[in-house]
């Protein structure tokens, strides 16, 4: 009793301080208390901050549901148009013209400032009035200074680093909560409660609502409830047969988080019901929209198709506004309590299953001097934050206790043949994985004779790695290589292993490549035992600028990292699929890394479990599960894992050959000029002949 009088005194307390904010913003469009050009940064803001208050207010008093679809429709545009598309040119969310009008120190300030408010529209849509508040209050604090006399760019600094650093002890652990706690219910709600046939319910989201959103809702809902259910099983079985085949105990589980794209409703909510049968409630948690819970190295949650990508590429470092030692120190204590206080959700949580998407426009970043960029020491900070975190996370929910699965669909975006290859990604997410399981188990059977494996590259593809294997001891019971029959990983189609490190060695070279959504131009990594030496690519005319473009967004901010993983791709369904629709640059890793070789760069595929005995179909035991960074965690674990794993596929148009090369300097050749060649792998070249 004395809990919920509390929780009800802490809701009319942040009512009433919401409900002044407001007045106080509301009372800013009729003063001109400060000057130009700061008046009109105010004024938008302003009007955007009123607007979702509108929001919330529609949604608290039931209004949403009474709006016709062109009234929702409109109601979107004013709360996201001025970063959809090429308005965000001319928005103080683009750092790029804040600091044009407003200076640099301003500008890079009072854009995170907006950047910051615009998580009032999820806010809104949650009726989170706290979250609203704080930011509101804020920017309040931030007018007030400008209100007489200039602030300094200090003080400015100072209110922000004050506001991440007070709040972040109610932010993170409301975050955490989100991630583990079924009865925060909001989007579940929505999925399995509206009537998924009228779009009107994906603005009750709160989300950017395209095309892309509109569209795939109706494509699914013209489908067969029969077709919907097999799409869902794939992925819900997938996720059920990795814990199985990982010996993980899914019975002792009771949670499972669907991270998916808004529009796919139908299909989700068949995944909830299937889970649901496996004994698992489903937790469906939304991107983050504090600046303090968002990760430069992906932002986990649902989540529509983004007004503007430039937005977010420049806003993914924004954390340098306010980083320090002090401060990074905070949330990790604060991270702790967190965890400790939901421990008993942490040990029954079984991890992710995720939806991607596919067939946005390629995007291609422009660089933004003025956007807010880590300092050299923060990117230090920032490396060491997230080893430190990840090493938390894993005591409350152990890698070798979790799983997860991953599969992807194209969106409408992707051109007028949508239909058709919606149809063929199913296609290819349902091939016949025991036809695969042989053939892999072929190439597996003569990688496992190797030393290393030699990979060149044809025509203009410099690759030329020469790639270690660890030795297999007792062949009869033992394999370095994973048959991946898609499970946690699909579609069906890769043998893939961790490498050894040392003499692992070469050039790693692709000509175009989208890695974690962003296009890579003439892409080239060296590598030195194992390791990345040095790094390039011809995205900008400036050198420095193309290597700071990996370092931030492939390397993650490392100075270097180790090859985690090397494979082979076997889907050449797939590839030529993505050949005769052209979309080939629009596909996501999970299915270009199965259309050739591909590397990975981070940890290897079994970070935090590499105890876990696993086997392949054949009942051989894989042994290859370490390298030499991932075998420190038994001395030291802050310097076994990285955090990230970026794959880089090398296309077989763009291969010469592989070839395993045995201890005695013989060979076997697996792929020569873009073909299989190993005798019992022939049936892998049908989707090139009959092209």
């Amino acid at each position: 009793m004395e809990l919920e009088r509390s929780r009800m005194e802490e809701a009319e307390e942040i009512r009433e301080r919401y409900e002044l904010s407001m007045e106080r913003i509301q009372a800013m469009k009729e003063e001109t208390a400060v000057s130009a050009p700061f008046y009109d940064y105010f004024q938008r803001t302003a009007d955007f901050i009123l607007e979702a208050g509108r929001l919330a207010a529609d949604v608290k008093e039931g209004r949403l549901e009474q709006m016709s679809l062109s009234e929702l429709q409109e109601q979107n545009r004013r709360l996201y148009g001025d970063i959809a598309g090429e308005a965000y040119e001319q928005s103080y969310a683009s750092p790029a013209y804040a600091v044009r009008l407003l200076g640099e120190d301003y500008g890079q300030i009072l854009s995170f400032l907006y950047t910051e408010i615009r998580g009032m529209t999820a806010w809104a849509a949650e009726q989170r009035y706290t979250d609203i508040t704080i930011a509101a209050e804020l920017f309040i604090e931030v007018y007030n200074a400008f209100e007489e006399e200039l602030p300094s760019g200090k003080s400015l600094r100072e209110m922000v680093y004050w506001y991440v650093s007070d709040y972040c002890d109610r932010l993170i652990p409301e975050r955490i909560r989100e991630q583990l706690d079924p009865s925060l219910s909001f989007a579940r709600d929505i999925i399995c409660g509206a009537d998924l046939d009228d779009p009107r319910y994906l603005y009750r989201f709160g989300e950017y609502i395209s095309e892309n959103e509109l569209g795939t809702s109706r494509f699914l809902a013209g489908l067969p409830q029969e077709e919907i259910d097999a799409m869902a099983s794939t992925f819900t079985e997938g996720y059920r047969i990795g814990f199985e085949n990982a010996g993980i105990d899914l019975g002792r589980k009771k949670t499972v988080n669907i991270r998916y794209s808004l529009g796919f409703e139908r299909v989700v909510r068949a995944a909830v019901a299937q889970f649901e049968k496996m004994g698992l409630q489903s937790i469906i948690y939304r991107e983050a929209r504090h600046s303090v819970s968002r990760r430069p190295q992906g932002n986990p949650g649902y989540c529509s198709t983004p007004p503007s990508k430039q937005y977010v590429f420049d806003h993914k470092e924004d954390a340098a506004l306010y980083l320090d030692r002090k401060l990074a120190e905070r949330r990790l204590s604060v991270l702790h309590a967190a965890y400790e206080e939901y421990k008993e959700l942490a040990a029954v949580h079984a991890g992710p299953a995720v939806m991607e998407i596919f067939g946005e426009r390629p995007f291609l970043p422009k660089s933004c001097s003025e956007a807010l960029r880590l300092s050299e020491k923060q990117q230090e900070l920032s490396v060491w934050y997230n080893n430190e975190a990840g090493q938390l996370v894993n005591r409350y929910i152990p890698g070798d206790e979790r799983s997860f699965t991953i599969i992807a669909w194209p969106i409408p975006e992707i051109g007028e043949n949508f239909e058709e290859i919606f149809a063929e990604t199913v296609k290819i997410n349902n091939l016949d994985y025991r036809l695969y399981q042989g053939i892999q188990q072929k190439l597996i059977d003569a990688l496992d004779q190797g030393a290393y494996v030699h990979i060149k590259g044809a025509g203009k593809n410099r690759t030329d790695m020469k790639v270690q294997l660890w030795s297999v001891e007792n062949p009869e019971k033992e394999t370095i290589f994973e048959n991946c029959v898609a499970d946690v990983n699909i579609p069906v189609g890769e043998v893939f292993t961790s490498p050894k490190l040392t003499g692992t060695e070469g050039t790693l070279h692709v000509s175009e490549v989208y890695l974690n959504d962003l296009k890579y131009l003439d892409l080239e990594l060296t590598f030195q035992d194992g390791r990345v030496a040095s790094y390039s690519c011809a995205n900008f005319e400036e050198e420095e600028e193309n290597r700071k473009y990996i370092r931030n967004n492939v390397l993650f901010n490392h100075e270097t990292l180790p090859l985690g993983e090397f494979a082979i791709g076997t889907n050449t369904t797939a590839y030529m699929v993505a050949g005769k629709y052209g979309i080939a640059s629009k596909l996501p890793i999970l299915i270009a890394e199965k259309m050739g070789p591909h590397f990975a760069v981070g940890d290897t595929c079994f970070s935090w479990s590499e105890d876990n005995p696993t086997y392949n179909p054949d009942g051989k035991r894989i042994i290859a599960k370490d390298n030499e960074c991932s075998m420190l965690r038994k001395e030291d674990v802050s310097k076994a894992y990285f955090n990230c794993h970026t794959d880089i596929t090398i296309p077989y148009d763009e291969l010469e050959s592989i070839r395993v090369v045995r201890a005695d300097g013989s060979g076997i050749t697996l792929i020569e000029n873009g073909r299989f060649v190993l005798p019992g792998t022939e049936e892998l070249n049908r989707p090139f002949d009959e092209k």
